[in-house]
Order: C-alpha cells, then structure tokens, then sequence
C-alpha cells in the first residue's frame, strides 16, 4: 500500500483529502504543520507523494518543500489559496512537481496526485523495499521501519542482491560470484557468516532472509 502524506492545518481539508485517497486504498499520514510534516517525511522515507499546503505554522510549504528536496525526489503537490501566477512559479521553481489553486475538485486532486506517482513509477526508481526494509540505493542508505541503520560494504551489497530477486532462493555459488566476484577464493562459509550479520543488523526484519536448507537462500517479508 503506497503512502501518502497529507500537510494542512486545516482539519476539514486534510479530513476530505484523506477520504479521497482511502477510498483508493492508499495509506495516507496527516501532518498539521510544517514541522510535523517534515518529522514524518524523514521517518517514513517510502513516501510515495506530499500534498503540501502553504501557509501553514511552524514551517511554511516552501520550507517544508526546500527540507524535502535537501534529501529527496518525491513528487510533491503544492495546495494553496494564493491562487496566483507568481506563487505558482514559484512553488515549481522550489521543486513542487504539480499545484493546485484551492479550492479544487476532488477528483482533480486524484488525478493529479495519481499522475505525479506514475510518473515516478515510470523513471528508473532508486529504491528498494521489501515489507518494512527499504534501500535507497542511490544513497546507499538502508532504513528498517523508518529508521536508518548502518551496515558493512559486504553486507549492503549482499541486502541489494537478496532484494533485487525477493521471493527466489538463490544458491551460494550464485551469491558468492555476485557479492564477492568470480575470482573470490576464500570460504564460502563466509556467505554464512554475513548472512548471519545482516540477520542482526535488520533487526526484527532479519526472519525476512529464510535459509533453504540444502539450497541456499531467499528474502520475503512473507511468512
């Protein structure tokens, strides 16, 4: 389920836009100031879309948008009642992708955000996830339900591998020339080992890696 983050002060607006986007089975996150929204953003950085407001306390939407961009591409759709040329090129020239003059259509709202993350979808996407583990591999930066965690070079690339074919059990031989090169000439317990580590450092998504006895290994947030 994609995650949505709504940002407005208003109640009533962020209640409607909510509803609309429930409806369409999305998860949406409610922020009612700048500050907040941006507290969320960073502990959720699968984020698929931000509906921003404005005039908002705290930090404004520009601000908030200027702290988005700082770290990320996600697309973001500007609300506002400032109804003008000038905001609005703004706005796009801060990094929004789309803007809205308020008030809207909701099913203009809908198209509009639904367009901005197939547009997404249809880019090269940097990230990987796999239930509550995500990879941001542009980055090299590995988050766990939303927190970000530090492993080894062996180790993240040995995560990206596992993730990159979920759901297949790959053999040892088939990691090993992969992670550790053709040419590697060392144990091959040494899969064991890490795979032991990556265990540990996923926390409680390490159960995600399941070892296949006599075959080898696979990654499914499944159970």
């Amino acid at each position: 389920m994609k995650k949505i983050l709504v940002a407005d002060d208003d109640y009533l607006l962020r209640d409607l836009i909510k509803d609309i986007l429930e409806e369409k089975n999305y998860e949406v996150l409610e922020a009612k100031n700048g500050q907040e929204a941006v507290e969320i953003f960073n502990q959720n950085p699968e984020i698929s879309l931000v509906i921003l407001d404005v005039m908002m306390p705290q930090y404004d939407g520009m601000e908030v948008l200027r702290r988005i961009r700082l770290q990320s591409n996600v697309p973001v759709l500007i609300l506002t009642a400032l109804g003008d040329t000038q905001n609005e090129l703004s706005s796009l020239r801060s990094g929004a992708n789309d803007y809205m003059a308020k008030p809207f259509h909701p099913e203009v709202l809908l198209a509009r955000a639904e367009n901005l993350m197939r547009m997404v979808r249809n880019k090269s996407d940097s990230h990987l996830q796999v239930g509550e583990v995500v990879v941001d591999e542009k980055k090299c930066r590995v988050y766990v339900r939303g927190k970000e965690i530090s492993l080894t070079h062996k180790e993240y690339q040995l995560l990206v591998y596992l993730m990159q074919n979920r759901d297949i059990v790959l053999t040892r031989d088939q990691i090993l020339e992969k992670v550790w090169g053709f040419d590697y000439e060392g144990d091959i317990r040494t899969i064991d080992t890490h795979i032991k580590m990556l265990r540990m450092d996923l926390k409680s998504c390490g159960s995600y890696i399941r070892t296949i006895r006599g075959m080898g290994y696979t990654l499914s947030s499944e159970g």
